[in-house]
């Protein structure tokens, strides 16, 4: 850590202490951003930006919204309703009509009748657009579900979490994600894709409802996600940072929960750090696309604070490596980027190493949303394991980013 991160450290943490014990007047603005301001500036991220007129800065982010179609692919709507009554919202892109001797209406023709369906679930503080690249890769090949996990994007907020304070469990995301399936996609294939806390989801339903996964599912992608340990994660963070940090985060996340409409007045007042930041724990390339990464930016700046923060313990109680056994005889593919510090590599590592016949890439030079920062791995690679699990034709196109004939090696 430089000597000049270490005093703005001290200072992030002690006002972190002061939010945490509910003496706001002292915490002040730095207190409200401590959930993300506290890793990044123990980490030293650099804010050259701040030294750009701020008049400017806002400009060049009215531009990078308005030069890319990133997030603007939309489907055919639908509701599904969780257990506990919370509104779940997904869209459907339907396959293109199959001529009457493709490889897949005689794999699947006679014994399911229904088109294979791949349902995406997205990570924590981003939405279903977080797979924007692979949705236009995809579409008219294969039938398609995405969906907004309670509280995020379309959907509604958690109604056991405003009605009674119940926290968030992954189990619980794992209930929504089967009351999706029963909605949009009741009958027929599923291959199951999900990426950090969407992995998470996926590994819950395969713990609740193993028969499903028996029954009906054909292939899993695993992206940048853990099955358990993730109290461990330092978040690229130097031990005295990263203690500092567990000490205080969940008393302090809880805290700003509680004063939501300061929090994000606080969160507008800093948005150039925040962006600094997201791009730090988004991305590990230098090069990344601008209108990329503030559309990173835009799904994360969306997620209320009150949401951060019930969500944020969840985490650490995740532990569903035993459920990754009913994956094992099914084409699998585990996929992380090799410099991500939300959810490190090694955590993939893991799970394939519970899953030996899985495919597991590890992308060079790619962080947390390797998605969207190499969509082309991703795209090649889900593409590939589709063809595995017989939802698509060998050499399919599927969009300007290769086709399912590639014979591109595992990066891991």
């Amino acid at each position: 850590m430089s000597e000049s991160s270490a005093p703005a450290t001290a200072a992030v943490v002690e006002a972190a202490e002061q939010a945490a014990s509910g003496n706001w007047r002292r915490a002040g603005l730095a207190g409200t951003a401590i959930g993300v301001v506290a890793a990044g500036a123990a980490a030293g991220v650099a804010i050259e930006r701040l030294t750009v007129g701020r008049g400017m800065r806002r400009k060049a982010r009215l531009a990078l919204d308005a030069s890319g179609p990133y997030g603007s692919l939309r489907g055919v709507p639908g509701k599904a309703y969780a257990e506990d009554g919370t509104e779940l919202y997904y869209e459907v892109d339907e396959a293109e009509p199959e001529p009457s001797g493709s490889r897949r209406r005689r794999l699947f023709g006679r014994k399911n009748p229904a088109p294979v369906t791949v349902v995406f679930s997205h990570g924590y503080c981003l939405g279903q657009d977080s797979w924007h690249f692979q949705r236009a890769a995809l579409r008219g090949v294969v039938r398609c579900v995405y969906w907004d996990q309670r509280s995020h994007g379309r959907s509604g907020r958690g109604a056991e979490q405003v009605e009674d304070g119940v926290p968030v469990s992954i189990d619980r995301l794992g209930g929504d994600l089967l009351a999706v399936i029963d909605a949009a996609a009741p009958e027929g294939p599923l291959v199951l894709v999900g990426h950090s806390m969407g992995g998470m989801t996926v590994m819950a339903l395969a713990d609740r409802c193993p028969e499903l996964v028996r029954d009906r599912v054909v292939g899993v992608a695993l992206v940048g996600t853990s099955s358990g340990k993730l109290g461990e994660v330092n978040y690229g963070l130097p031990v005295a940072g990263v203690n500092a940090v567990r000490r205080v985060l969940p008393g302090v996340l809880k805290a700003l929960g509680q004063r939501a409409d300061l929090v994000e007045k606080g969160r507008r007042a800093t948005a150039d750090l925040f962006a600094g930041i997201i791009k730090r724990y988004s991305f590990a390339s230098r090069d990344v696309d601008p209108a990329v990464a503030r559309f990173a930016e835009r799904m994360i700046e969306g997620t209320p604070i009150d949401v951060v923060a019930e969500f944020y313990p969840a985490f650490e109680e995740h532990d569903k490596a035993d459920a990754l056994e009913h994956f094992a005889d099914l084409p699998v593919l585990v996929l992380a980027g090799e410099h991500d510090l939300v959810t490190p590599s090694d955590h993939s590592e893991a799970i394939a190493a519970l899953l030996p016949d899985a495919e597991y890439v590890l992308v060079p030079d790619a962080g947390h949303l390797v998605m969207l920062e190499h969509p082309e791995v991703v795209t090649d690679r889900l593409a590939d394991l589709l063809v595995r699990a017989g939802a698509v034709p060998t050499a399919a196109t599927v969009g300007i980013y290769g086709d399912t004939g590639n014979t591109a090696q595992p990066g891991g």
